[in-house]
């Protein structure tokens, strides 16, 4: 056998794409399914994206471009943060990068020493704890709870994991999978502990702009932060642009001056003619980014509501992201069904409802004792919403 590096045994992956092609195969057999499960989009792109883009490409812009991108976007970008966050970046605090996932592993290497420790979110995004491990770190969970409007950030599980050997946090505020959000005094006591325990942070701030009410808020823009911040942007939520893998690394020129060298030695430079699109994008009419918005805040509220006339589930209507963490463990009690993975597969091969568990999104902690699963609605329409959801009622009242 293929003796393979000692490192590979400490990479994880996304499993939410083993339920999704669990779910197509579901599908192919003629079978109706309902898909909750991946947090892709299946709206349009806005025109002028598309079209600046396209224009890109027949003007020649299909070769290398800078390793950290074209000028006129990092500094567009750059402008764009500075008015939401209050910031003072240039250019120079931008590296553009294809997607927004590679910001977590370079974020890592840049910082981290082998042995180090990161306190990252459970649940949460499984590549944090993927990258933290590959390279070497020791992963830290810190969770959050239940609260009267939403789940909350759980300052004492973070408090109480840090230890002279941590050096990192991973912040993903406006959270997949739970839709949480830290609340301004949340925020300002971690600002406390990253200046109390030299931390360095990374914001992931990927749904910063998937947003249905109010302002999103952001860790970078408290006194002494953007010192200590690296900023997770994407281009595939707010504009439906997950394909088209565009991102940016964000923060002080230091850590962006490593993470270009980074970028050289790993994709020489992002997609050139895309950039010209998430330049319009940015500064182009904002009818369609806003129509994006309207779309997904409906498809929200309709799940919302179905879910809680639910016997057995309880679900928080979030303000920002595209994602719902419903509790179900009377549901689950109710059907006899003891694991996760009984219920998972009982939903999709008897009504054709496919969602994640908590399981996709990091190992459970030991004070756990209620069930949840992820439903994302960024990929379905109203109609098959309401549609799917009504037999999950139906099959949980039978």
């Amino acid at each position: 056998m293929t003796k393979l590096a000692d490192r590979i045994s400490r990479l994880g992956t996304e499993t939410a794409f083993a339920v999704s092609a669990e779910a197509a195969a579901w599908a192919s057999q003629g079978n109706k399914v309902y898909p909750f499960h991946l947090g892709d989009l299946n709206l349009p792109t806005p025109s002028a994206v598309v079209e600046a883009s396209f224009k890109a490409i027949k003007e020649g812009k299909t070769g290398y471009c800078p390793n950290v991108g074209i000028p006129q976007l990092r500094s567009v970008l750059a402008e764009d943060i500075n008015a939401s966050h209050d910031t003072g970046y240039t250019m120079e605090n931008v590296a553009l990068q294809p997607g927004g996932k590679p910001t977590i592993a370079k974020f890592i290497m840049t910082l981290m020493n082998p042995g180090d420790e990161v306190l990252y979110p459970n649940p949460g995004y499984p590549i944090y704890e993927s990258q933290i491990g590959f390279h070497g770190g020791k992963a830290v969970p810190y969770t959050y709870v239940e609260g009267k409007d939403n789940f909350e950030f759980n300052i004492e599980s973070l408090e109480q994991n840090i230890t002279p050997s941590t050096r990192l946090l991973v912040l993903n505020d406006l959270q997949n999978p739970m839709g949480a959000e830290c609340s301004p005094q949340e925020l300002e006591k971690v600002a406390e502990l990253v200046l109390k325990h030299d931390l360095y942070v990374l914001c992931d701030e990927a749904y910063f702009d998937i947003r249905y009410e109010g302002k999103s808020r952001s860790l970078v823009s408290l006194p002494g932060m953007a010192e200590r911040c690296v900023l997770l942007y994407t281009f595939s939520k707010k504009f439906a642009m997950t394909g088209w893998r565009l991102g940016a690394t964000i923060g002080p020129k230091e850590i962006i001056d490593v993470v270009a060298k980074l970028n050289v030695n790993d994709e020489s430079c992002p997609n050139h003619f895309i950039q010209y699109g998430a330049i319009a994008g940015l500064t182009g009419d904002q009818t369609e980014v806003k129509q994006i918005l309207r779309t997904l805040k409906e498809r929200r509220d309709t799940a919302v509501d179905i879910l809680n006339s639910i016997e057995g589930v309880h679900c928080f209507r979030p303000n920002a992201t595209f994602y719902l963490f419903p509790n179900v463990t009377g549901l689950m009690r109710k059907k006899g069904l003891t694991t996760y993975e009984s219920f998972r597969k009982a939903a999709l091969t008897e009504i054709g409802v496919s969602f994640c568990t908590r399981l996709h999104f990091g190992r459970p902690l030991t004070s756990e004792t209620n069930f949840y699963i992820r439903l994302a609605y960024s990929g379905i329409d109203v109609a098959d919403i309401q549609e799917g959801l009504g037999k999950l009622k139906a099959w949980a009242e039978s």
